[in-house]
């Protein structure tokens, strides 16, 4: 399934087809191939000083990790997440190795999540971010020590079918137009508010 987004200029097609299904396919397995790519790739990520501050734990569909992180998202994603091949909690070493304050942690962590979701398109698959989990949940749950702060969840999997959902809701969304806020109302310069000069 192709949702290709219709973007103001070309842009490379891993990026332009990348999107977030939630409808994924129950018989898929990743191989571990595809998974030690994906993680590869988060390894490589850009790191203020090489801190390198992000952790994973990373579940596959059937295993005791897979299961409880799948424990610990809101009710809405559990409904579809389940489906996954795998799902990958996001962790956040909010202090440096010396103990000061990160101030870059969250941000070094996002980018890592980001090239993994990048390989995965590019090994065939897709990959959902969730914000809806409890991170108390999976604090406990594997005994994240303190100045870790989980802060996503990853489903990664062979996309399904829309109709696979399992209500209307769910359906709608999967298959609304994609769409982003204008270049003209995100990317400014001279001031806050004046879009940058493009040509």
């Amino acid at each position: 399934m192709s949702r290709s987004a219709v973007t103001s200029t070309p842009v490379h097609p891993l990026l332009a087809e990348r999107w977030s299904p939630r409808s994924f396919d129950p018989s898929y397995e990743v191989t571990d191939g595809q998974l030690a790519a994906l993680l590869e790739a988060a390894r490589w990520s850009a790191s203020a000083n090489n801190v390198q501050p992000w952790r994973f734990l990373v579940g596959r569909r059937g295993d005791e990790t897979y299961k409880a992180v799948h424990d610990a998202l809101i009710g809405f994603n559990q409904t579809w997440a389940g489906n996954a091949s795998v799902l990958i909690a996001a962790v956040a070493a909010e202090r440096r190795p010396d103990g000061t304050p990160s101030a870059t942690a969250q941000y070094d962590t996002g980018l890592a999540v980001a090239q993994l979701t990048v390989q995965a398109h590019a090994e065939g698959l897709h990959a959902h971010q969730m914000g809806g989990f409890l991170p108390d949940r999976i604090t406990a749950a594997f005994g994240i020590p303190e100045g870790f702060r989980p802060l996503a969840v990853i489903a990664v999997g062979a996309v399904a079918e829309a109709t696979a959902l399992p209500d209307e809701k769910l359906r709608a969304r999967e298959t609304a137009d994609r769409v982003r806020r204008p270049l003209t109302e995100t990317f400014f310069a001279g001031g806050w508010g004046t879009p940058v000069d493009l040509g």
